[in-house]
């Protein structure tokens, strides 16, 4: 029995870690609360048809976040004292064990948001590309670091380390709804209606449903009262990364990322010159785009397209009436 249970859990594994941001006991497998999104206007600047708005509306009652934005937790000296924390509870109770987040997929989560399928990924991809200024401006120059101390639960539910009070506080909510901002005049379904909570989650119960047949409902305060004012370390805020929820993760047990934008100075890798390399040749892809949407707009452009099909049609009928044979002069 206890196998089939522990089977059970491990195959549910990538469907409930899932890193909302703000998660609670209802969003363990879904977010209920919706995101405020512009509706009248598509990526263009240009105004929707009844039909869209209907198809967007639809898509806003279907929201269910599958990406994120990700600030990956790398600091050794803080993903080490986590382990230690994690390790600490396992020895009090190790049925705990799957409730835990695996290595390698530590983070704080930005913003959560719905990508159904390339073109919008695409599209998410283009907004984190374009994020990366705004955040620039915001830091003016200067190094986001996180400190983490302490810990709490949301609801008993879900066990995440704090971030601690101070200046970083408030350049980082500016980024959260720098973010927010961005990918919602991009169309996209992003965030949450409820205030941004920045955390760093280690453990999470509905990783092990079986663990609540086995009277386990909630995370016990005295499993880790010795790590309640820890100082954990601080992380340097390096790389914001556009991020899979339900995509394999990497061999690393970091998630599937998609794109990544690098933040502050630091030196710059192969990585680094693919994605500015990719970003360069996106936007002269979109200018291009643009430029051909413009010129077909354009009634003079469309007047000459319609008299040339039309002039085509009439050619093709002649041509079938005299039954007239180009093949000689095509040789």
């Amino acid at each position: 029995m206890e196998m089939s249970e522990e089977l059970e859990a491990n195959t549910m594994d990538s469907l409930v870690d899932m890193p909302f941001a703000t998660i609670d006991v209802k969003d363990d497998c879904g977010i209920t609360d919706v995101p405020q999104i512009n509706l009248e206007r598509s990526e263009g600047n240009e105004w929707l048809s009844k039909d869209q708005i209907k198809k967007k509306k639809k898509k806003h009652k279907d929201y269910q976040p599958n990406y994120f934005l990700s600030i990956p937790i790398t600091n050794k000296e803080v993903t080490r004292g986590i382990k230690i924390l994690q390790n600490a509870i396992i020895q009090q109770d190790k049925r705990l064990s799957k409730a835990m987040t695996n290595d390698g997929s530590f983070h704080v989560t930005l913003l959560v948001m719905q990508l159904l399928n390339d073109d919008e990924i695409n599209i998410g991809i283009d907004a984190l590309l374009e994020l990366k200024p705004c955040i620039e401006d915001i830091l003016q120059g200067k190094y986001l670091t996180l400190p983490f101390q302490g810990i709490d639960t949301f609801e008993n539910q879900v066990g995440f380390v704090k971030l601690a009070e101070g200046d970083h506080i408030n350049p980082l909510l500016e980024i959260a709804e720098a973010a927010k901002r961005t990918f919602q005049e991009k169309g996209i379904l992003a965030g949450e209606s409820r205030s941004f909570k920045p955390h760093l989650t280690f453990m999470k119960l509905s990783k092990a449903p079986w663990l609540r047949k086995k009277g386990v409902k909630k995370i016990d305060p005295k499993l880790y009262e010795k790590f309640i004012s820890h100082r954990f370390g601080e992380e340097m805020v390096h790389r914001i990364d556009l991020c899979s929820m339900t995509k394999k993760k990497q061999s690393n047990g970091y998630y599937h990322c998609e794109s990544s934008i690098v933040i502050g100075k630091r030196p710059i890798g192969i990585r680094d010159l693919i994605n500015e390399a990719l970003h360069q040749e996106r936007m002269g892809l979109k200018a291009k785009v643009k430029q051909i949407k413009e010129l077909l707009f354009k009634p003079e452009t469309q007047a000459k397209i319609r008299r040339e099909l039309f002039e085509g049609r009439s050619i093709n009928h002649s041509n079938q009436g005299n039954d007239v044979d180009f093949s000689d002069t095509l040789t």
